[in-house]
């Protein structure tokens, strides 16, 4: 069968699964996921099948989804062996949605090219505009603050941007990937600047 057939059926199933999921790990985040990968994955002459399976299935495994939508690594696979997709391209997708959490700090030399680029196009999608967006989004789900001047735990959404966004940039694997996270990582910054213009600090 032709690797179009395969991505429309995974597609299909992903898009199903996460479509109403609340806490900005739905399905437009998956293909915001999967068109960076793709553009990143053909400047950097990556395997684009497994590229985009793995774009498409990255966040199904994701301890920050609900319980009644996450799946277990397992799943994922028997889903992918069900449809007779090769063995190979199997495992390397299961291997990378595995691997490319920012939680995981999994080291570089340990990643495949196909694995980087869809890393790199996750990371992209937690920062700028829509990583802004998407950090607000999680906080709320879980029931933090947006700020606190105070909090030793971290726990606010603007703690995140220290935590993790703002360490993004420089996380980068591929060239194309570095290129495209420099204007949202400049967008982070001047958003913060105006944030903390309104609440009367100086940062």
């Amino acid at each position: 069968m032709e690797e179009n057939y395969f991505v429309s059926k995974v597609e299909e199933f992903v898009k199903k699964q996460l479509y109403d999921e609340a806490s900005g790990h739905d399905w437009w985040h998956i293909d915001r996921v999967r068109k960076n990968a793709l553009r990143i994955g053909a400047t950097e002459n990556a395997n684009i099948f497994i590229v985009e399976l793995a774009a498409l299935l990255h966040d199904l495994i994701d301890d920050k989804l609900s319980e009644d939508v996450k799946l277990q690594i397992n799943d994922v696979e028997r889903l992918l062996m069900k449809m007779e997709i090769d063995r190979k391209v199997v495992a390397d997708v299961v291997d990378i949605i595995q691997i490319i959490s920012f939680r995981k700090k999994t080291p570089v030399h340990h990643l495949s090219l196909e694995a980087k680029v869809v890393q790199d196009a996750d990371r992209l999608d937690a920062i700028g505009a829509i990583g802004i967006a998407r950090t607000f989004t999680y906080a709320g789900s879980k029931g933090n603050l947006i700020y606190h001047p105070n909090n030793k735990e971290g726990t606010d959404a603007i703690s995140h941007f220290y935590d993790k966004l703002l360490k993004l940039k420089d996380l980068m694997n591929t060239k194309t990937g570095k290129l495209l996270a420099e204007e949202r990582h400049q967008f982070l910054q001047v958003f913060l600047d105006q944030f903390y213009r309104e609440c009367n600090e100086v940062k």
